[in-house]
């Protein structure tokens, strides 16, 4: 087992003992994905780009943002599995799709989508 069924296990079993497989449906799972991800955004609120890795590297606040994304890959990790959807095999196909969307000749350093980009 990888360490990543060992904690859709963990989380399972977390879950189960507070009776909460109720509260999780797929609307509320991914409702969950983007409060967590609102909440890992507000703490970089009013944060300067050009600032952004150097306060991320303190360590009371690389602290705080990881909990936040920890609570974001919980949630995620939940919903794939409610879904009953590998997680890592979606993240994979859709690395080869953006492979073939972002083209590097025509996406190198270029922040805005080409067309067709999804």
């Amino acid at each position: 087992m990888d360490r990543l069924d060992q904690v859709r296990q963990e989380l399972r079993a977390f879950v189960a003992e507070r009776e909460w497989e109720q509260f999780h449906d797929p609307k509320n799972l991914a409702m969950a994905v983007v409060s967590e991800a609102g909440e890992l955004a507000a703490e970089y609120r009013w944060i300067a780009n050009a600032e952004a890795d150097t306060w991320s590297r303190d360590e009371e606040h690389r602290s705080r943002v990881t909990r936040e994304a920890a609570d974001v890959a919980i949630a995620l990790i939940l919903f794939f599995d409610r879904l009953g959807v590998d997680l890592v095999g979606a993240v994979r196909a859709k690395i080869t799709l953006n492979q073939r969307n972002y083209p590097v000749e025509a996406s190198r350093g270029k922040a805005e989508r080409p067309k067709g980009g999804a």
